[in-house]
Parts: structure tokens; sequence; C-alpha cells
């Protein structure tokens, strides 16, 4: 009897292949499945969907201490997920994990994470894909926190699936003990952005951009951002296809009256 394989767990992140999360990621799932390691030589943070098409790219091989493949590459989580898929990986692999990002991706950051990123381009490639984050944003953060999120959600999504084109952007609070874990949506809001005007040795002005997000439904009990605040870990299924389905005939008549 041929014997069957272990479901395969691609890994990637936009904080790089040395930042703790990713590390602490592969440890809680590493039980459930074979696991390959494809992340950014260094942070990656902020990137989106982006991906790099006027540079070479290259993929390394890292020492393996810890009984599962690790690759870096020059480019972005979405050059990851490509180039796992394009040159690393023999298969299709059956769950594509992003994270643990340091700092949280709930709301609007959906919009600008690299992390995210990468799970809308499992998406796209009919990969069962998972976000997560924690919402610290400190190097050496305590993630154990995530590890029962994380074990339950993989098992499940392992067993049961996903619907096609739809991701899981979960979001954990920094607490002792979780209060729970809650399927929502995001909140609705916007980054306020603000630049700090510094001045180099030189004396030429630069900019940092700082801000902060603004919740337009504090109030509101079904966001991630209301759950989180009161230390309940957060899942908003996300879609690949950002069509507005619901506005096409609004804006036919938009277009054509």
């Amino acid at each position: 009897m041929q014997k069957k394989e272990r479901p395969l767990i691609l890994i990637t992140n936009d904080d790089g292949f040395s930042a703790k999360g990713i590390h602490e990621l592969a440890k809680f799932v590493s039980p459930l499945g074979e696991i390959i390691i494809v992340a950014p030589d260094g942070p990656r943070s902020g990137q989106s969907c982006a991906i790099t098409v006027g540079n070479p790219m290259r993929i390394i091989p890292k020492e393996n201490k810890n009984g599962y493949k690790i690759y870096t590459t020059n480019g972005t989580p979405v050059d990851c997920v490509k180039m796992s898929m394009n040159i690393v990986l023999e298969r299709k692999p059956d769950l594509l994990l992003s994270g643990i990002n340091h700092g949280s991706n709930s709301a609007a950051s959906v919009i600008y994470s690299g992390t995210m990123g990468a799970v809308f381009e499992g998406c796209m490639l009919g990969v069962p894909s998972i976000g997560f984050s924690l919402c610290s944003h400190k190097p050496d953060a305590d993630f154990s926190v995530c590890e029962s999120v994380v074990t339950e959600i993989c098992n499940k999504v392992l067993r049961k699936g996903l619907p096609a084109g739809t991701g899981l952007n979960v979001n954990i609070p920094v607490v002792g003990s979780l209060s729970g874990i809650k399927v929502c949506r995001a909140a609705r809001g916007h980054w306020t952005e603000e630049y700090d005007k510094r001045t180099d040795p030189a004396g030429h002005n630069y900019y940092w951009l700082t801000g902060h997000f603004h919740n337009m439904e504090p109030e509101c009990e079904d966001t991630d951002e209301y759950l989180l605040s009161r230390g309940i870990a957060t899942v908003v299924p996300v879609l690949g296809d950002r069509t507005g389905f619901h506005q096409i005939g609004m804006i036919d008549s938009l277009l054509h009256d």
C-alpha cells in the first residue's frame, strides 16, 4: 500500500525569515504536516500585493535546524508565493500560511499588509490561505497566546477546506488568556497619514510616516476592532476577487442613462 503524503504547508511572511513570528508559526503547525518556509530576506511590511518586475530575483536555501526547509528571496511576500509555486515546490501545497505578523492587520490594514498580500495570492492560486497576526510590534513578543488559535483553525481548514477564492485574516490580541475566537467583519475606518518632518546631517528634510487608525464605528460589536479590544481573537473572511458585484447594476445605469 502506498504511504499517504503528509499535508504540505507553505509558510511565508512580510517581517523576513529571521522574525520570531514565522518560526513560532512553523513550530505550532509542524505536527500537522510537512513545512516549507519561503520568506523575504528582510522586512517587507506594507508591500501589500506588490511584485518585483524590474530587478533579478534570487532564492537561497538556508541552514535547516528545525526539521523543515527554509528559503529566502530578495522579493516581496507575493514574490515568495509565486517563486514557491514555480521553483521550490514539487506539488501544490495543501495550506498556505502567512505570519505570524508582528502587529495587527485588522480593519483597513488588510489593504496595505504584505502578510495579507501573500494570502490573496494563495486565494487566486486555489490554495486555502490564512494570515495570522499578533497585536504586538515587539521583536521578541510572546506568541504563546497564538498557539491554540493557530492549531485549531489550521486543523479545521486542513480537514474541511475553505470556499473557493476565500482566505482568512486572523488577528490575536495580546492577553494572558483569550476570551474566545469569533468570525466577524472588518471595522470600517481609515488611517490618518501624518508625516514627521526631520532633517538629515546634511541639512536636507525628510519625512517619516506616522499616523493612527480612525475607527468610524467604535461601538459596533460585530467588528474585529471591537472584539480585539475585548480580548477576543478575530477571523475575517477575505476575498481575492475585489469585484463590487452588488454595484454592477448601479454603475451600468450610471454610465448608460
